[in-house]
């Protein structure tokens, strides 16, 4: 009888996350890569297609159990995978995006974000990410979004801590009234959403990147996540299960609706309930 009760709390909890993030999801906004205002603006069915790369470092916290933290680099070329690349199309409109993170999870089992920050930039010059400049090119140009995480997404891994389930994590995280520059983003109506709060969303498929290349440790690993381990500043760098490695991922950022305080507290509970069942689940594995 306990477990039908606790597969019904889950069932229920997987209900209410999915009802609150569908009706929070912006359809049909628009996205100026150049930042030339909604006349230049280009509309975005649903998301942007992000791709990249993360370094994330382990700390075990008991015989099960670890925090952790990720710096993350990624590029955004176009939206809706419909091919009207930004700096193709949009002279000027190279978009990228940093992302740094700390969290906690089980080996075998589930981890979840903490606390985190999402930056957006625009760069007028072309060519620079995956380079030497700043961060791997990606904190290049001008800063046109900070979103701060919510508590709460995530993934599954596998005993060393690497993603599983086709990699599949979710993070969820909110930029306040002016977090967001004018002339990039604008609903359909063309008003600026730079004057409101709203939430982003990213959903994307992580793998372990088994042969990362000097440059990206240099730049992710050593520069941007102060790594100090192998191959930092020189030497030959290796993942190390369980304790720091490499993923590559792609996936799709979308923008939507802060709720009501109503619907904010049940996405709240909903996470922590999602939290509460997939610890349980890790324990009596």
């Amino acid at each position: 009888m306990k477990l039908l009760k606790k597969l019904a709390c889950a069932a229920a909890i997987a209900m209410s996350m999915g009802t609150v993030h569908a009706q929070s999801v912006i359809n049909d906004w628009q996205f100026s890569p150049n930042g030339t205002g909604f006349a230049g603006s280009q509309q975005i069915n649903e998301y942007l297609d992000v791709n990249g790369n993360a370094f994330i470092q382990l700390t075990p916290t008991g015989p099960n159990s670890f925090s952790f933290t990720e710096h993350a680099v990624f590029n955004i070329v176009q939206a809706d995978s419909r091919g009207q690349l930004f700096p193709v199309n949009y002279p000027g409109g190279n978009i990228t995006a940093t992302f740094e993170a700390t969290g906690t999870g089980t080996f075998n089992g589930s981890f979840t974000f903490s606390s985190g920050t999402i930056r957006m930039y625009q760069n007028p010059a072309n060519g620079q990410y995956a380079s030497a400049a700043g961060f791997y090119g990606a904190n290049l140009g001008n800063q046109i979004s900070v979103f701060d995480v919510i508590p709460g997404g995530g993934g599954l891994v596998d005993a060393s801590g690497s993603p599983t389930g086709n990699g599949q994590v979710t993070v969820f995280a909110r930029a306040e009234a002016g977090a967001l520059d004018a002339g990039y983003f604008f609903r359909e109506n063309g008003q600026d959403l730079s004057l409101e709060s709203i939430l982003g969303f990213a959903f994307t498929n992580a793998n372990p990147l088994l042969d990362p290349t000097a440059l990206q440790v240099q730049e992710i690993a050593c520069q941007y996540a102060g790594f100090t381990g192998p191959g930092c500043p020189t030497g030959t760098y290796a993942n190390a299960p369980g304790q720091y490695f490499f993923i590559g991922g792609n996936g799709q950022f979308k923008l939507g609706e802060v709720p009501e305080p109503g619907s904010l507290a049940l996405f709240g509970i909903a996470m922590l309930g999602a939290g509460i069942v997939s610890r349980k689940r890790a324990m009596k594995a």
